[in-house]
């Protein structure tokens, strides 16, 4: 009896020990646990903060500098909304250290062999503040891809390569981002690349030709129009353009209508006199032979019975060919076809 009564009363004691020892370092982060690297098993709720606070508020003050292309861009933790929970940290590590049974917690402490965990700091972010930093980000950085196209000349007509596109990717950029803030750095910054993608064009230049399969350009001061086929040069003609003070106008045009020997409507201007406004039906009477090919308003290509005014400045503005031509080049010049006047 008297040693049973001996065994209770030492339980008791170890109990009691043990609860003291538990009770000790009950608001203490356990042995071997630690913030984000900073050590703080074994020592009380508020030291902990103190010293998680002093020795990672630095590592999680970076800036944040994104490299996109050939520009960089910097996001401060202030204009991220970034806001860091130490005392959340310091809980996180006391709970996550701690066994469920008295016994074994009592058993760590004691012999030191603690729960060896790192507890991630506790860093919180504005998802919208970053997100939008990323698209102000995409729209210095973002280039529409340049589609394979023409250039001309009076004479001439030469594929120019397209370029390659580029787009930042913002979603990635923004996660990249907010991880850079979450993560301690040992610098004053954290670089990143924004993730991009190439944005390929639509046309080549090996199918500008098929794009392209008639081409005029028209040369007024040489009084010439040159026919293109598949991009290379397939017949020039004479022609007349128009006078001073009535030019035929500059810039790159395309065929929109096509006639047969189209009635001429003659313009609401002073030099058309008593015949402004009225319909001249094919004849003698109409200034326009054989074919027309419109360009813009009262501007196109078409045969003149007055051939003796080829390799000159004599129209009202149209392009003037001797009518053989112009049957000959109507044939051959679908409606769409790019015309370039210099």
């Amino acid at each position: 009896m008297k040693i049973l009564t001996g065994v209770v009363l030492g339980l008791l004691v170890l109990s009691g020990a043990a609860y003291a020892v538990d009770r000790s370092e009950s608001d203490a982060v356990p042995t071997g646990v630690t913030i984000s690297g900073v050590r703080v098993g074994g020592v009380g709720r508020p030291a902990a903060i103190a010293l998680v606070q002093a020795q990672l508020g630095q590592r999680l003050g970076h800036w944040v500098e994104v490299s996109a292309g050939s520009s960089t861009f910097h996001l401060s933790p202030a204009r991220a909304g970034v806001k860091y929970d130490y005392a959340a940290a310091v809980d996180s590590a006391i709970a996550s250290g701690r066994a469920p049974w008295i016994g074994q917690r009592v058993w760590r402490e004691v012999t030191g062999r603690g729960a060896h965990s790192d507890i991630a700091a506790k860093v919180t972010v504005s998802r919208a503040d970053i997100e939008g930093f990323a698209r102000r980000v995409a729209a210095k950085v973002d280039r529409p891809a340049v589609e394979a196209h023409l250039r001309y000349g009076p004479d001439w007509v030469k594929p120019a390569k397209g370029e390659v596109g580029r787009v930042v990717r913002v979603h990635a950029l923004a996660a990249s981002v907010i991880a850079a803030f979450e993560s301690p750095a040992a610098g004053e910054r954290v670089r990143v690349a924004a993730p991009m993608e190439t944005v390929e064009p639509k046309t080549t230049v090996k199918g500008l030709a098929d794009r392209y399969p008639t081409v005029i350009t028209v040369s007024r001061s040489g009084y010439r129009l040159y026919l293109f086929k598949r991009l290379k040069l397939a017949k020039t003609f004479p022609v007349a353009v128009g006078m001073a003070g009535l030019e035929t106008p500059a810039g790159l045009y395309g065929v929109q209508e096509k006639q047969v020997n189209p009635s001429w409507h003659v313009p609401n201007s002073p030099w058309a006199g008593k015949l402004a406004g009225k319909v001249i039906p094919p004849g003698p009477d109409d200034p326009i032979k054989a074919r027309w090919m419109g360009l813009a308003a009262g501007v196109g290509i078409h045969g003149t019975s007055d051939e003796s005014s080829l390799g000159s400045a004599a129209s009202h503005g149209c392009i003037r060919m001797a009518p053989v031509d112009v049957i000959w080049l109507y044939d051959r010049v679908p409606v769409g076809t790019p015309v370039y006047i210099f």
